[in-house]
């Protein structure tokens, strides 16, 4: 079963939920700014994903902007990010879908369709 972190309040979020409700399939949601992943949990789907860590910001957020982590993140170690991600769900970007043997960052209907309906 999907593993899907997002926020209630989020569009991009909400469309996506409605996407796999539509298509019959099966999540697991937690809300991502009470329940966010740990930092191992995050060097972990890192890892899985072969996403960029940097792509795991969500950077059209506030907290992103307030922190000045544009500017910040160049000079960060991995161990440093994920550090600073799990200190906050709303630093990570949403939605956050995790499934046996592959990570999604975002909601892009076509990369989610060929991910979900190939496996």
């Amino acid at each position: 079963m999907l593993k899907i972190y997002c926020y209630e309040k989020c569009s991009t979020c909400q469309k996506a939920l409605k996407w796999l409700d539509a298509h019959g399939i099966s999540y697991e949601s937690h809300d991502i700014k009470n329940n966010h992943p740990d930092a191992e949990t995050l060097r972990k789907l890192h890892t899985r994903s072969n996403i960029p860590l940097r792509k795991f910001f969500n950077t059209s957020g506030m907290l992103y902007r307030e922190l000045g982590l544009k500017d910040k993140l160049p000079d960060m170690s991995e161990d440093e990010m994920c550090q600073i991600l799990s200190s906050n769900g709303m630093l990570v970007k949403r939605p956050l879908v995790v499934a046996d043997n592959f990570v999604l960052l975002g909601f892009k209907e076509s990369e989610w369709q060929d991910r979900l309906f190939k496996n």
